[in-house]
């Protein structure tokens, strides 16, 4: 004999968890690159590509603006012939450094686990 199966009572959601929230912005692909490239300093779109070889120009625009919806990137356009445009991390996005530089930590921790070496970052 299967169970009846109830319907849900009218109750609010939960409030969404801090670290999920932050996971929304750094747990995207390519995302925590971009912003460690970024904590160097400026970077026009080109240089971010030369960083950044194997993103694609669409997937490094969507994140670029993603990135700048959400407060993390400002994007100032350069008066040059032909005209550009420059990134940065915001202070919100400073305070993602040092986050992102535990994880990269954890990581070289990790792949030294797994045989890959501390020099394969």
């Amino acid at each position: 004999m299967a169970l009846k199966m109830r319907r849900s009572r009218a109750i609010a959601p939960p409030p969404t968890c801090a670290v999920g929230v932050c996971m929304q912005v750094i747990g995207k692909a390519w995302t925590p690159n971009l912003i460690w490239y970024l904590s160097g300093g400026p970077r026009r779109f080109g240089e971010l590509r030369r960083d950044m070889p194997p993103i694609s120009a669409k997937m490094l625009s969507e994140r670029l603006r993603d990135l700048e919806e959400r407060g993390v990137v400002t994007r100032r356009v350069v008066a040059s012939s032909p005209p550009s445009a420059e990134y940065a991390l915001t202070e919100l996005g400073e305070e993602l450094m040092p986050a992102i530089q535990a994880i990269v930590a954890v990581g070289l921790k990790l792949k030294q686990r797994m045989g890959g070496g501390a020099d394969a970052a």
